[in-house]
């Protein structure tokens, strides 16, 4: 069994939040957890094309925007999951930060940290 508590996760900072690491790749269990807060105010260009993602909203609120242009708003007990490695925008409220509870499979490392630039989207 693992048992871990916020003082005992990797804390790893991203650009436009942080992500507490619960789970990784060394824990054996084919998938990652994590709590992750997205800064208010913040916009992330973010593709995912070693993992697929679910996430879910705990606090705050924010959105997802496909390539496409389609927006989906998110709020505290909404779900969304990238079941396509599909490249968005994360955008984080104006008023407070928007925290969600990640999955990610395959695990990831734990070390991963994003690359946001304006012109491209960080990948990993």
């Amino acid at each position: 069994m693992i048992i871990r508590g916020l003082s005992d996760v990797k804390h790893v900072e991203w650009g436009n939040g942080l992500s507490r690491r619960f789970l990784t790749e060394a824990d054996g269990m084919g998938y990652s957890l994590t709590d992750t807060v997205v800064f208010k105010g913040t916009v992330s260009k973010l593709q995912y094309q070693q993992h697929l993602e679910a996430c879910y909203c705990i606090s705050g609120s924010g959105a997802v925007e496909t390539v496409a242009g389609e927006r989906i708003e998110i709020s505290e007990g909404m779900m969304y999951a990238l079941d396509e490695h599909d490249a968005h925008l994360l955008i984080a409220s104006e008023n407070e930060d928007f925290r969600l509870v990640c999955a990610f499979a395959p695990a990831l490392r734990g070390d991963e940290v994003h690359s946001l630039s304006a012109d491209g989207y960080s990948r990993y």
